[in-house]
């Protein structure tokens, strides 16, 4: 209530010094209020990340990319949760508690995601299409959301005898996509192994290993949807060792980090400046930076 009362006299107060013909910084000022708007709506953890979001998207798309990122449900017995690369390559300073609520690694830094926006609308088609993003199609009208997630490696066999050094690797992106279509029905699909899922099941093994066929068939009879979209569900189920994700098919949980406490950052001009190297391939050199319909997450 104290937030609602403050930005209603800062209102009335920016009314009257234009009624009274005194000039105030427009653009900075703009973005300043709507900032607190978007902060006093979200919750966000410590309202450090609007200001942030509405400088790279706007007010209207800063405010979505806020609303839709989900919640974090960790598979019981992981430890590891999404952190910025840029403080953190390892499971030193990656790990975290292995139950209850989780905003924090054990090292301090906050549980953060990355986001990238391709936004496919009519008022916005051109400049999305000239910065080298794929429009056509059934992607015409759509804007999409994705949430980046970095953990320091992916161990998918972990616990497996034998067969548990053979699916390591340092460095792993994962990650959630949002798809808001014209009629304001939203989708959602998370990146699992070589392809995307809704929902849990042995339905996705040909997605997951890229198969195409395997996977083609299983849409085709209706046993998942196409491409790995489904209903948005406002969570994101992340598997221990591989962190593959789903939308749906809740598992054994013991922590949580709720939507609002994930740290956002935007991702397009950390990639426009990063020389970091990873062990697979980083956000903006996959398919799905410039097409947020493929079917593959190479």
């Amino acid at each position: 209530m104290e937030w609602v009362g403050v930005l209603c006299v800062v209102g009335l107060l920016m009314a009257g010094l234009v009624a009274a013909g005194v000039r105030v910084p427009g653009t900075a000022l703009a973005q300043a209020v709507a900032s607190r708007i978007l902060c006093t709506a979200a919750l966000a953890d410590g309202c450090g990340d609007e200001p942030v979001l509405i400088a790279a998207y706007g007010s209207e798309v800063g405010g979505l990319v806020r609303r839709h990122m989900p919640s974090l449900l960790y598979e019981r017995g992981s430890r590891a949760v999404p952190v910025d690369f840029r403080r953190c390559r390892s499971t030193a300073c990656g790990d975290a508690a292995e139950q209850g609520y989780v905003r924090r690694t054990n090292a301090g830094l906050p549980v953060s995601a990355f986001v990238h926006v391709v936004d496919c609308r009519p008022e916005t088609v051109a400049q999305t299409e000239a910065e080298g993003a794929d429009c056509s199609g059934p992607r015409a009208g759509n804007l999409y959301i994705q949430y980046w997630t970095y953990y320091a490696d992916s161990a998918t066999l972990r616990g497996i005898p034998i067969a548990g050094d053979e699916g390591f690797h340092n460095d792993d992106w994962e990650g959630v996509q949002i798809r808001i279509r014209p009629d304001g029905s939203v989708d959602e699909r998370a990146s699992s192994h070589n392809g995307y899922n809704h929902g849990r099941g042995v339905v996705n093994w040909g997605s997951d290993a890229g198969i195409g066929p395997l996977k083609e068939a299983a849409e085709a009879v209706g046993l998942r949807p196409g491409n790995g979209w489904g209903p948005e569900t406002h969570i994101l189920l992340v598997s221990g060792g591989s962190h593959a994700g789903n939308a749906a098919g809740i598992p054994h949980i013991e922590r949580l980090t709720p939507r609002n406490r994930v740290h956002l950052i935007p991702l397009e001009p950390v990639a426009a400046a990063s020389q970091a190297h990873f062990a697979i391939t980083p956000p903006w050199r996959k398919r799905a930076w410039r097409d947020p319909e493929t079917e593959g997450t190479d």
